[in-house]
């Protein structure tokens, strides 16, 4: 049998405060390597989203300066604008 406890932040915060300082920094470590783990994926998602927008535009995203590529992505974001249009 399983079943499911909602709580609010505010009480998992409570709870979390009345535990021994050991398993509160299990928790928060636990809690920030997942966030670090979704981070990682979530870069990992946007660079390849990036790699194939640029690719299917005829550009190398590894060839292009730093500076290329903010603008790129300045424009991507602004595809809406006219000047951009022509960039892409």
């Amino acid at each position: 049998m399983e079943f499911t406890v909602n709580l609010t932040t505010e009480q998992i915060i409570d709870f979390i405060q009345q535990i021994p300082p050991e398993e509160k920094i299990a928790v928060l470590t636990t809690l920030a390597e997942q966030a670090h783990a979704e981070h990682t994926e979530q870069i990992q998602y946007g660079e390849a989203k990036v790699r194939k927008i640029c690719t299917a535009r005829g550009l190398d995203w590894d060839a292009m300066t730093e500076e290329e590529r903010i603008d790129f992505i300045d424009n991507l974001v602004h595809e809406d604008r006219e000047c951009a249009q022509n960039y892409l």
